[in-house]
Formats: structure tokens, C-alpha cells, sequence
């Protein structure tokens, strides 16, 4: 039995990767796609309008049509509105992908929702929640790099002040560097790039672009990238360490290559005392694996074998934490591996005990909040080549991780 067998395993962690939503944004394919819109008045030509931008053939019913919705008819962008000057009617919903609704009369509002729910179509009624399936928010259009804000109906007028704030924030030349990304994703996946690689690929094309928000794309940039990309792939494949310090434990203090490394991570070691919402940041893919209680010539054996197995390895280490000694960074790199230290930012130098309190109960709702399991079907030690740890020994290595 090796050593690292011989002690305690590393316990799988499983934090919130995200928390509770008030909405799921979900961006719809319309394109060639049919929707219903019922009603009249200026908010109903505008999401008729927005329909049809996003390439739904739209019909819109109105009996007595404003002049808004008379004029979008004439001038709709990419696909086409249809204006027929009658009610709605049940058969109206066969086949439709969405349906819009605009009315002043609760009864008819709730008519029309029941009609879509019934025949299956997703259905907004323009004002009314309670009748609606979906909602559309604000919108920050670099299409096809397009943003979604929703306040859940809250404040809308929020919701604009933000969309308003990230039109600032965010170059019309985005759009261009989409558009190009859309061109050249076929010739990435048929690259001969690994899995890996072609991510490598597309976070050197992001680097990019953000540093040239004004450029014009040019099959220069493409090859460059590609180019720079299978160069580093040999040295990429054989796995690397990132040592990452989380400085005091506020998410919003990490550093910008502590967040590219995290972004880029395939397993994230971490400790007791992480706050979970600075994983909030990591790359949803990365195994999350705690390892605050086990010996520290354990886990930099874990540290080695898991970049030797070719991953990317990120030991994240909490407010607190001891830093790596010289001769466990050497005894990395002895291995044969790349090893990049990302320091913190340097906290004060005494934390209160609300703060110490604070930090501590974090790490306690995450160790008891019964997300600390065995990585299922394919643990760790096996992926490294190990062989994989008795269920009883597995067992109490999870024990030992979830004492308060």
C-alpha cells in the first residue's frame, strides 16, 4: 500500500456552483421558427418586432391594428409579421413555437395563456406574470453576442439601468469577434486539436478579441492563434499545478490570473475554510476535491499524479492557510511539471472575530450540507492510475471531512 493510500483519501467537494435562480435564461432558436402575437398597442408591436429579429415568422392578430403594429408589418427585420385583422383563435397556436400576448381585460389575459398552455406553446402575456411561461428582460444586442437581464419583474426599470450601463461597458466590435467565432468553429474541431487544445484555443481567441475590441477579424488572427495553440499542446498535455492563493476569502478580491486559472482548471484542490462562493468563478467542468485534512506530502503526491495524468490542477488555498514550502514547489517541479504560484491579495493582518465566525460557519454549511461524496464511478486515485481506495477506508475519509 503506498503512502498516500495508507492515510486519509481526499474527499470529493461539492459547493453550490451557482445559487438559487428567479429565472433560467434560455436563448431560443426562431429562425425559420413560427409565433403567435395577439393583441394591440405599442408594447405588442415591439415584441412582435423582436421576434423577428431572431428570425420567427410571426403572425400577429389584432382586430382593430394600432398604427405601430401597421408600420413594423411593412419594415419587419429578417423574417417576416403577418397582420391579420381579427381575434385570435384556438386553431391560431397549431404549430407555433412561442405566443405573445398584450391585453387590457384580465379575463381575455387569462384566456389566451390557457389556450397556449393547452395546445403546449411557451406563452407571454405582456404585464401579467401570472400568465406567463417566459419573460423577455432587457436585452444587450452585439449579436450573435447577445445579454439577457431580468429582474423577475421586480424593477424593470433596474433592469434598463443595467442594460443601459453595459452598453457602455461593452465594444460594438464584440459582435465582429462572435461572427468570427461562429466562422472558424468547424475549422477548430477539425483541427486536430485535443479536447483540451481547442479550449486552450478558444481562451487564447477570448484573450484576444478582449484586447482588440476594434480590430477586424482577419484569417491572419486564425492561423496565429491555431498556430500558438498546437505549439504549447505537447508541453499543455503533460498537465500543470497552480498554487492560488484566495487572500482574505472574498471572491471579489481574487485576482484576474487567479480567475484564469481557475477558469482553465480540470481539478481544484481546496480547504477547509474556502468561502463556496469563490468557486462561483471556477470552470463549471473542474472536479472540486477537499483536501484540508490530509497530509501535506499526500497531497502533493495527489498534486503530481493528477498533472501527470494530464490535468490542469489548481490547489486553491483559503485565508489561513499555510503557504507551499520551497521544497514541496521544487519537489513538483522535480517531477517534471510546470508549476506557477498566483499569490493573493494580501489581507489584513488581523481579521475580526465576526469575520474568523463568518468564514468558518462558510466552510461548515459546505462540509454538512451533504455534498461530500465519493466521486462516483471513476474516483480520483483510479484516473491517476492508483488503485482505487477500499469503500470502508473511502468511507471514513468522508467522515473525517464532515465534522463540524
Amino acid at each position: 500500500m503506498s503512502a498516500v493510500e495508507d492515510r486519509r483519501d481526499p474527499s470529493p467537494a461539492h459547493p453550490p456552483r451557482m445559487q438559487a435562480l428567479a429565472r433560467l435564461p434560455i436563448f431560443l432558436a426562431l429562425a425559420g421558427k413560427r409565433a403567435l402575437v395577439a393583441g394591440n398597442g405599442a408594447p405588442v408591436a415591439w415584441k412582435a418586432e423582436l421576434l423577428a429579429a431572431a428570425g420567427a415568422e410571426v403572425a400577429v392578430f389584432a382586430e382593430r391594428p394600432c398604427e405601430e403594429l401597421r408600420t413594423i408589418t411593412a419594415k419587419a427585420p429578417r423574417a417576416g409579421i403577418t397582420l391579420q385583422q381579427r381575434a385570435w383563435r384556438i386553431e391560431d397556436f397549431a404549430g407555433a413555437a412561442v405566443a405573445v400576448g398584450g391585453f387590457e381585460d384580465a379575463a381575455e389575459a387569462e384566456r389566451f395563456s390557457g389556450a397556449a398552455r393547452a395546445a403546449g406553446v411557451p406563452v407571454n402575456v405582456i404585464d401579467r406574470p401570472a400568465y406567463c411561461d417566459f419573460s423577455f428582460g432587457a436585452i444587450v444586442n452585439r449579436s450573435p453576442l447577445v445579454i439577457g437581464i431580468s429582474t423577475d419583474g421586480a424593477a424593470p426599470v433596474f433592469g434598463q439601468a443595467i442594460r443601459a450601463r453595459l452598453e457602455t461597458m461593452i465594444p460594438r466590435g464584440f459582435a465582429r469577434w462572435a461572427e468570427a467565432a461562429h466562422r472558424w468553429r468547424q475549422a477548430v474541431q477539425s483541427s486536430g486539436l485535443s479536447a483540451s487544445g481547442r479550449r486552450r484555443f478558444w481562451q487564447a481567441f477570448a484573450a484576444f478579441a478582449l484586447s482588440n475590441p476594434r480590430r477586424e477579424p482577419a484569417a491572419a488572427d486564425f492561423d496565429a492563434l491555431l498556430r500558438n495553440t498546437e505549439d504549447q499542446a505537447t508541453a499543455a498535455e503533460a498537465g500543470s499545478i497552480t498554487l492560488v492563493g484566495a487572500g482574505p476569502g472574498d471572491a471579489e478580491l481574487l485576482t484576474l490570473r487567479a480567475v484564469r486559472a481557475l477558469q482553465s482548471a480540470d481539478v481544484i484542490l481546496i480547504d477547509d475554510l474556502l468561502a463556496p462562493d469563490i468557486l462561483d468563478v471556477a470552470r463549471r467542468e473542474a472536479k472540486t476535491v477537499l483536501v484540508g485534512k490530509t497530509d501535506k506530502q499526500d497531497e502533493v503526491a495527489l498534486l503530481i499524479a493528477l498533472a501527470k495524468a494530464g490535468r490542469r490542477v489548481v490547489r486553491l488555498k483559503g485565508p489561513g492557510s499555510p503557504t507551499f514550502s520551497r521544497e514541496e514547489i521544487a519537489a513538483c517541479r522535480g517531477a517534471g511539471l510546470t508549476i506557477e504560484v498566483v499569490p493573493g491579495v494580501a489581507a489584513a493582518a488581523d481579521r475580526s472575530e465576526t469575520e474568523r465566525n463568518t468564514v468558518e460557519r462558510v466552510s461548515d454549511r459546505v462540509k454538512n450540507s451533504g455534498r461530500l461524496a465519493p466521486i462516483p464511478e471513476t474516483p480520483l486515485r483510479a484516473c491517476c492510475g492508483w488503485p482505487a481506495a477500499r469503500p470502508a477506508r473511502r468511507a471514513r475519509a468522508l467522515r473525517s471531512t464532515s465534522r463540524g
